[in-house]
């Protein structure tokens, strides 16, 4: 049996718009996901719903145990530390690894910006 029912009726509100905007950031992430044509665009989107949405699910999972335990429950940050730096970091190596496979098969390939130090003149000799 659960003790939620004996969350004061704020409290109750305030996880609930946590959850909600935790769910509809991640669910913008998967239709992101969904709807994207390339494997390029696609990287992006997950990574709204993957920090963002945790986020919001972590915050009204810490308020509502907080809450029914009457102290602070802070260790669930951890979750959303390791969500929030590890997701970049591997949708960036997915990245490198689909641009060097490409450019291996000699694939059409997103271009590289002047600020990566590639420019459009050849070099000197």
């Amino acid at each position: 049996m659960s003790h939620a029912s004996e969350l004061p009726i704020w409290a109750a509100l305030l996880i609930s718009v946590f959850l909600l905007l935790g769910a509809g950031l991640t669910l913008v992430g998967t239709l992101g996901l969904v709807r994207l044509q390339t494997f390029y665009d696609r990287i992006h989107a997950p990574t709204l719903g993957s920090s963002w949405g945790t986020g919001g699910i972590v915050m009204a999972s810490m308020i509502f145990f907080t809450m029914l335990q009457s102290r602070p429950v802070i260790h669930e940050i951890l979750i959303g530390i390791f969500v929030t730096v590890t997701t970049p970091v591997t949708l960036m190596l997915l990245a490198r690894a689909a641009l060097h496979r490409d450019r291996l098969e000699g694939r059409d390939v997103p271009m590289a910006s002047p600020a990566d130090g590639e420019t459009d003149e050849p070099a000197a000799d």
